[in-house]
């Protein structure tokens, strides 16, 4: 019969030395790969995020994997990672290929339903996302955007001319309906 409880000193030990080591390194790591692999996240940043727990859980459990080779395989990660970020940045092929669109899900007092219906999200997503922005008249809202990090962003109605438009990355935006 298996031990559930406890197993011996030799298995507690090494979580206890290595869970404070790799909860270092990633601290460091985090440190150094910058600010973006803690902001609000894009689909692959949360990937890289699961992932980075995932490592660090193997080099503190799993007996046949070492403490460095865990360490090292996270700041593999964060170096990919940055790599793709400083590409997305020079590159707009590859920015386009990996960075997820804004899209229009409500715009001049219509839901925009087949957008709704492709992103997954509700008409009360949307209205929950307007009720926390301290709106409660739909009539003053413009636009609810779902933006690339998943969050919901709502635009009130201005009556001043707006000559740069924020909205203008928005997929589904038709043109000209910022003039």
């Amino acid at each position: 019969m298996e031990t559930m409880f406890f197993d011996g000193f030799n298995d507690l030990s090494r979580t206890l030395l290595s869970a404070p080591i790799l909860y270092v390194a990633v601290i460091l790591f985090v440190r150094i790969s910058g600010k973006r692999s803690t902001s609000q996240m894009n689909n692959f940043d949360w990937v890289v995020t699961v992932a980075m727990g995932s490592l660090m859980a193997s080099g503190i459990l799993l007996k046949d994997i070492t403490i460095l080779e865990s360490a090292s395989a996270i700041g593999i990660l964060l170096l990919l990672q940055w790599i793709l970020t400083w590409t997305m940045i020079r590159s707009r092929f590859v920015s386009q290929m990996v960075r997820a669109e804004p899209t229009l899900l409500y715009h001049d007092d219509t839901f925009l339903s087949s957008a709704m219906r492709r992103e997954r999200v509700s008409e009360y997503e949307v209205l929950s996302a307007v009720r926390e922005n301290g709106i409660v008249d739909l009539a003053s809202v413009e636009s609810v955007i779902l933006e690339a990090n998943a969050a919901l962003s709502v635009v009130q109605k201005s009556e001043d001319k707006i000559r740069k438009p924020a909205l203008q990355d928005v997929h589904s935006l038709k043109p000209g309906a910022l003039s």
